[in-house]
């Protein structure tokens, strides 16, 4: 996961504060735009968990401080949910601009609400996610129970928000009266999951009822059973991260790269023109990515040829000590192999001074864990020199190349 710090500006001049987050083996092959909950930012932990959960999927995914809240400008009690939906379109727009325009939204809590309302002038949507979300913005309300009175006597009031104050204008309250969430979830034709907590107790799951029936085909919905609303438990946000991803498939495009590996041989590495360094490669029956680091011209998708080697390296030498102790009944629960590679001088290096004296080198360190005797260890460490890649490495080897 590669993490960029971001800023755009919103419809009123002020900037917004976002953190993009991108997949580590691969350019995304879709956006998605991220709306927090209500006086929460960007940095929730349940936020960072589902937009990493996603990008291990393949998905950049932006999230950002609405107006006042976090590290973005502007003060909160001049904000409204109109704002917020406004904020999500310039987030969008600047995606647009400097990536490419969120396909997904999703939305948690009354952020949930908005991207339904900002997906209705964001084209480049074809699918939203809510998560705990309000059937109504009113909803919110609420949570300002212990400040309505005031707010409607004095046009403004402060309110303690999960151990924060917050300053709340009448026009806040008079903005969400005007937002009827079935009556846009009914117009839009965009597929639409709805994730919900039974046991919610700050949003009722009567709220995903209503959305749900409100909502045209295609619609789903996924229980989150046994969360809370602010998905405190990392393996529920993880969860939810992961059934948005395989979910969004059906409806995002997800461009499927067809390998042009058919060959006899055990390993195949296809590169076209436009791949940078980025090796497509079909090991055995597995599929996997070779690249080199970003300090020599390539993306860090993938391990470089000489990890790889270094790898095999490390794999065989742990097999074969496994194979060997397991023969022996002896107590081994665990061998780790950690290898490098260097250009190195030899040990009975006769000409040090001369650059060209030396010689590939592999590192290797062993740590062995169980109830081992020094005489089975030095038995296993020299069982590691007689693992099949240690001993090609050590011999004569031939590449016979024909062009095909």
């Amino acid at each position: 996961m590669s993490l960029t710090k971001v800023n755009f500006i919103n419809v009123d001049g002020h900037t917004l504060s976002g953190r993009l987050e991108l997949p580590a083996d691969q350019y995304p092959h879709n956006f998605v735009l991220f709306a927090h909950c209500f006086t929460c930012n960007k940095n929730l932990g349940a936020i960072r968990n589902i937009s990493r959960a996603l990008t291990a999927k393949g998905f950049g995914v932006l999230r950002f401080d609405f107006t006042g809240l976090g590290e973005s400008e502007g003060d909160f009690a001049d904000t409204n949910f109109s704002g917020n939906v406004e904020d999500l379109i310039a987030a969008a727009d600047f995606l647009k601009a400097e990536y490419k325009a969120p396909s997904l939204l999703v939305g948690h809590s009354l952020g949930g609400a908005a991207v339904i309302f900002a997906a209705t002038k964001i084209d480049s949507v074809k699918a939203i996610a809510t998560i705990g979300a309000p059937s109504n913005p009113t909803h919110v309300q609420h949570l300002l129970k212990s400040g309505i009175e005031e707010i409607n006597t004095t046009g403004k009031a402060t309110v303690s928000l999960s151990g924060r104050d917050f300053t709340i204008k009448k026009q806040f309250l008079e903005d969400l009266q005007t937002k009827s969430l079935p009556e846009v979830v009914r117009k839009i034709d965009t597929a639409l999951l709805i994730m919900h907590a039974p046991q919610d107790a700050t949003v009722g799951i009567k709220n995903a009822e209503e959305i749900y029936l409100a909502a045209r085909h295609p619609k789903s919905f996924v229980s989150i059973d046994g969360a809370d609303h602010l998905l405190m438990n990392k393996k529920d946000s993880l969860y939810v991260g992961e059934v948005i991803a395989g979910w969004s498939s059906r409806y995002v495009d997800m461009p499927v790269r067809e390998p042009k590996l058919k060959s006899d041989h055990q390993v195949v590495a296809n590169l076209d023109d436009t791949d940078g360094y980025t090796t497509q490669m079909k090991v055995g029956s597995h599929f996997m990515i070779a690249d080199e680091p970003e300090e020599v011209g390539g993306h860090d998708f993938g391990p470089s040829p000489y990890e790889f080697v270094a790898a095999g390296l490390a794999s065989c030498t742990a097999m074969t000590i496994k194979m060997y102790v397991a023969r022996k009944n002896w107590d081994l629960k665990n061998v780790e192999v950690h290898t490098s590679y260097s250009k190195s001088h030899a040990k009975d290096c006769e000409n040090c001074e001369d650059p060209l004296a030396k010689i590939d080198t592999f590192h290797r360190e062993i740590k062995l864990e169980g109830d081992l005797d020094d005489k089975q260890i030095e038995k296993i460490l020299q069982i590691a020199d007689k693992c099949p890649v240690h001993k090609t490495l050590h011999t004569e080897t031939q590449v016979i190349t024909k062009l095909v």
